[in-house]
């Protein structure tokens, strides 16, 4: 800021002595400075303020499914890691047999009604959607196909989406027919703040909303660089959407599968799900979820 001599404030201090200014005139100008300091003040607050609206206003609502993973009222299970492995889910289908992936059978008769049934009826007993079932259920399928040698379960995948979104359930969404969910399921933003990573926008804005950082999206809660390497289409659409169900377990399983792991014995489980989230007690709810639901879905088929 100029002062009234022209020189700027960092200019030095001529060493002539001036003669001292009238009193009245030195408050006079202190007056004048103070009340020029305190309009930019208060225009700078305003203009601050119009710009935080701004940028609040165009910031997409997130909710805090970041917050919640793992999620606090899921009980972890009193297990070491890397001992053992969740129990087997009955291949999903109902039938061992049953292992052509969905997309593959879009115009059949056969195999979605049978992955259908198969998770209308776990779904009654595991308490998991039946949508949500069928996604989870058709990604084991996918991979049975493509990397027989991973043996992904669907009741792991399940345990993995009932943390992330409450199977794209989370605050107040509804997981429609066509695998999405009601409203977009997006995190908060990573930037480091307690809690969370900071993470630098990497997809400007494109599937999270926000073009400054990003933000884990849809019920298998993707970081959209994550998910870029990742996508699938598990819907046969020819699209990968990180929000539709059915392309976010299949895009998890590929992610979970990755490096030839073995999903089946105890040290590929474990790896798999600390490679998703690196937190033991994430691993252990997980474990816990997913022995459970695998337990019920072997329930349903004795009694079948």
């Amino acid at each position: 800021m100029r002062t009234s001599t022209g020189k700027t404030e960092d200019d030095p201090i001529d060493s002539v002595d001036e003669p001292a200014p009238a009193a009245p005139a030195a408050r006079s100008a202190g007056f004048a400075v103070v009340t020029r300091l305190i309009v930019v003040f208060v225009v700078l607050a305003v203009a601050g303020g119009g710009v935080w609206l701004v940028t609040r206003a165009s910031t997409p609502e997130a909710s805090p499914t970041t917050t919640e993973i793992p999620a606090l009222q899921v009980k972890a299970a009193d297990v070491r890691p890397g001992s053992v492995a969740p129990a087997g889910g009955a291949v999903a289908g109902g039938a061992d047999q049953q292992t052509a992936p969905q997309q593959a059978q879009t115009r059949s008769t056969t195999g979605p009604a049978t992955l259908a049934q198969w998770a209308s009826q776990v779904a009654g007993a595991s308490g998991v959607p039946a949508r949500a079932l069928a996604a989870y259920g058709n990604a084991e399928l996918a991979m049975r196909a493509s990397q027989p040698n991973c043996k992904i379960s669907w009741a792991t995948l399940a345990g993995i989406g009932r943390i992330e979104s409450n199977h794209g359930q989370y605050a107040g969404a509804v997981l429609g027919a066509d695998g999405r969910p009601s409203k977009p399921i997006i995190g908060v933003p990573l930037d480091g703040s307690s809690g969370v990573q900071a993470i630098g926008d990497t997809d400007g804005g494109r599937y999270d909303g926000d073009a400054s950082v990003d933000r884990a999206v849809g019920p298998m809660q993707f970081i959209p660089g994550t998910w870029r390497k990742w996508a699938s289409d598990g819907n046969g659409d020819g699209l990968g959407d990180p929000q539709q169900i059915d392309d976010a377990a299949l895009a998890a399983a590929r992610y979970l599968c990755a490096g030839g792991r073995d999903m089946q014995s105890p040290s590929g489980w474990w790896a798999g799900i600390l490679s998703y989230n690196n937190s033991t007690e994430y691993a252990q709810k997980v474990f816990g979820l997913a022995d459970g639901y695998a337990k019920a879905a072997q329930t349903v088929r004795k009694q079948g």
